[in-house]
């Protein structure tokens, strides 16, 4: 299975190559400069490879939410790189894999992930380790407020990480859940390597989809969608 993997939807400008067993990867951390980052770092590795495009099975899209602009630029270039080489597309959630790599590394029953959404909110996604390790969604990813997370019971038992950069742009998010989380950890944002066994489970799912059927997961529809025209 040759997958490429790639993710903008934080600060973080990430790409991953599997090629059967081997990942190689490109990550950096910088603030908009996806547009630069993005493609050499995509040519780097399949050249590496010794491989093109066309030589791949699929693409696989950090697929959000995140920031609006860094969705359009991953999702742009899977599009011209699908399109290009006859490929689909595997979307998949760019917290889950925050989550995955913090299940990766830790013994944790549960992982609430935080990305930062502006306007006082973050972008939140709950999920729990499924059979295989991988993580799994327990409640459907969703805007939220800078309060308590009525779905974390008070004082429990489970094991819990939170993760994701929306901890640390909003500590009052986190005084708010301070009897609910028990560890923070120091996962902020999507790799792309942690992109490739979900969307290895998603491909066995038939979860592929056709490079123009691609929709981004804007949570907050009204800044996503185009102002109606002033008449």
């Amino acid at each position: 299975m040759k997958l490429l993997a790639l993710d903008t939807s934080s600060i973080a400008c990430s790409v991953a190559l599997q090629i059967g067993d081997e990942v190689t990867t490109r990550h950096e951390e910088q603030p908009r400069e996806h547009t630069r980052l993005l493609l050499p770092m995509i040519n780097g590795l399949l050249d590496e490879a010794g491989i093109t495009p066309s030589d791949l099975d699929s693409i696989v899209l950090g697929n959000g939410p995140g920031s609006f602009v860094g969705m359009r630029i991953a999702a742009s270039v899977a599009q011209g790189l699908a399109f290009a080489s006859a490929l689909k597309i595997v979307p998949v959630s760019s917290m889950a894999a925050v989550a995955a790599r913090v299940l990766a590394g830790d013994d944790v029953d549960e992982v609430v992930v935080t990305q930062d959404a502006h306007m006082q909110q973050v972008y939140l996604g709950i999920y729990a380790p499924g059979n295989d390790g991988l993580p799994v969604e327990r409640v459907p990813e969703r805007l939220h407020d800078l309060v308590a997370i009525d779905e974390l019971a008070p004082r429990s038992e489970a094991t819990r990480f939170a993760a994701g950069y929306g901890w640390q742009r909003y500590p009052e998010l986190l005084v708010a859940n301070r009897d609910r989380i028990a560890t923070v950890s120091e996962v902020l944002y999507p790799h792309a390597r942690d992109l490739l066994p979900l969307a290895t489970v998603a491909l066995g799912d038939g979860q592929a989809v056709d490079p123009q059927d691609i929709v981004p997961t804007y949570l907050r529809q009204k800044v996503a969608e185009k102002p109606a025209p002033i008449s």
